[in-house]
């Protein structure tokens, strides 16, 4: 299921399957894509507690038993990404490790759609 926010946006872009629709619709997506205010996102910090701010960013690093493992993961954070139309910046690194960074390019910070991801990686990790 994609999160308000897509399904908004699809609903402005005439997209079929989409629930939401004209001014419900464009106000989840401003937002979703309003830049939060430092002590907004120290809140959400606080309810995100494996994710670090590092400038307009949010971090998480995960360590997996194995390659494939740390692979199937990064699988499963691109199906809810896509499905959020939201997508984090994703290294794999030794072998065996995966780190993930959100922001909302388009809006130049941190808003509710990066934490609402965190919270969704959160779920699977």
């Amino acid at each position: 299921m994609s999160s308000p926010a897509a399904q908004a946006l699809g609903a402005v872009r005439g997209l079929p399957g989409v629930r939401l629709a004209g001014q419900r619709a464009a106000a989840l997506i401003s937002q979703a894509v309003t830049v939060l205010s430092d002590a907004d996102i120290d809140a959400r910090l606080a309810a995100t507690p494996n994710w670090q701010r590092e400038s307009a960013t949010i971090v998480r690093e995960l360590k997996f038993p194995d390659f494939a493992a740390a692979i199937t993961f990064v699988e499963h954070v691109a199906e809810r990404a896509e499905a959020a139309n939201h997508h984090p910046d994703i290294l794999v690194h030794g072998w065996n490790k995966v780190r993930l960074t959100l922001s909302t390019h388009s809006a130049g910070g941190l808003t509710d759609a990066d934490f609402a991801l965190a919270r969704e990686i959160d779920a699977i990790a």
